[in-house]
């Protein structure tokens, strides 16, 4: 097996959050990255020859990757960030398909007989493993994760038709008509944008696509279109992947995170008492490299309930309700802060109020200074969700 992931997106839908970053570099979780959550699932799998392509502002991606994830090179493992780099010519990665033919040589050295092609930035636990032995069983040329999702929410995403045996018989994207599943007449299977590939299959289909001066060159807009068409591709149902560990709560979760008010839910679904998602899940964990921070510290009567709080946060006389505070925050005396994201850095002053708000590294929230509170008023400053989220880049101040 050779994995590759896909993590060269530019994220234009969690701007401001990707102004400076790539968007599976995005913090997420109080400690993680969103690339640790694929790269998590792959190797827990035990897949330990991963490539990960990237492009657009990768350098914290790039870093994060090579000091976070270093597995054994004496065993011949690695996971190893791959930039975009022209061997055929002076351009940047056109589609998701032409950065896998642009990066043939990763598949040429390593020579395997199946290829993982998994997306980077979406959240959720999954035994690949799984996925590859259905895949190696049927004998098909590509099997796609499908997981199950009603029709009616289904127009946002690429839709598989599947007949009983669970050869996909067409491949659509964002359809007006969802096809449903066939045993339930109300459920569509949607594409998670994972895909194992029988390496022959997979270099034949890039390669008439490269060919094609009408193609996107996207792996789910052209080349699953094409293996379909050729009566190669079999859809596998993510509600028969069982996990280690999970809970009937978190069985099956999946979020696509590629939107704020996507991104802002998927942070909620974490700090009830009985999370939506359990990061608590010792016999599947989400790895991830912690900083070498002192554990979070409550003084002068601050509190948090329903709330994750990173190590090196200080919480001083401050109250937080419903919120994910990431490493080496600090909130000041009176305070108020509830259904908010706090990513590395942030420093909330004395007596100000945050509310339904994502704040970036570093920003600084002045004493006093009010967000998340009057819409109009912060809809003229900052960046507002279609849900009403208010979102700050890095390293703004509030006064």
């Amino acid at each position: 097996m050779l994995g590759i992931v896909l993590a060269g997106g530019e994220g234009k839908r969690l701007w401001p959050l990707t102004a400076d970053r790539a968007k599976p570099a995005v913090p997420f979780g109080g400690n993680y990255r969103l690339i640790d959550f694929v790269l998590s699932n792959l190797v827990n799998a035990g897949f330990h020859r991963l490539c990960v392509l990237t492009q657009y502002k990768s350098h914290s991606l790039d870093k994060h990757i090579s000091t976070t994830w270093r597995l054994s090179s004496v065993l011949g493992q690695y996971i190893t960030p791959v930039p975009a780099q022209q061997r055929l010519g002076p351009r940047w990665y056109t589609g998701s398909a032409d950065a896998i033919f642009q990066s043939l040589n990763l598949i040429y050295d390593e020579r395997p007989e199946h290829i993982a092609v998994f997306g980077a930035d979406h959240v959720y636990r999954m035994d690949p493993a799984q996925m590859v032995d259905a895949h190696v069983s049927s004998g098909a040329g590509v099997t796609v994760a499908g997981i199950r999702v009603p029709r009616a929410e289904a127009t946002a995403f690429g839709c598989i038709e599947s007949d009983a045996s669970g050869a996909i018989t067409a491949f659509l994207e964002k359809p007006d008509d969802p096809p449903h599943v066939p045993d339930d007449p109300e459920v569509t299977f949607a594409s998670m944008g994972n895909y194992v590939f029988r390496t022959d299959a997979l270099l034949e289909a890039l390669r008439a696509d490269a060919a094609n001066p009408g193609s996107m060159h996207d792996m789910g807009g052209d080349i699953i279109p094409a293996l379909v068409a050729g009566g190669q591709a079999n859809v596998y149902d993510f509600s028969d992947n069982e996990v280690p560990g999970e809970t009937e709560r978190d069985r099956g979760y999946w979020r696509d995170v590629g939107t704020l008010d996507a991104y802002y839910d998927a942070h909620l679904d974490l700090v009830s008492v009985h999370p939506v998602f359990n990061l608590y899940n010792h016999a599947w964990p989400i790895r991830t490299a912690t900083p070498p921070l002192p554990p979070a510290k409550f003084v002068n009567g601050g509190f948090a309930m329903e709330s994750i709080v990173g190590p090196g946060s200080i919480i001083s006389g401050a109250r937080l309700h419903e919120s994910v505070v990431s490493a080496d925050v600090v909130v000041e005396n009176g305070a108020d802060v509830a259904g908010s994201v706090l990513l590395p850095g942030v420093r909330i002053g004395k007596g100000a109020i945050v509310r339904r708000t994502i704040l970036d590294k570093n920003v600084v929230v002045a004493d006093g200074a009010v967000i998340g509170v009057d819409a109009e008023a912060d809809r003229e400053r900052y960046t507002v969700s279609a849900n009403g989220v208010v979102v700050l880049g890095k390293g703004v101040r509030i006064d």
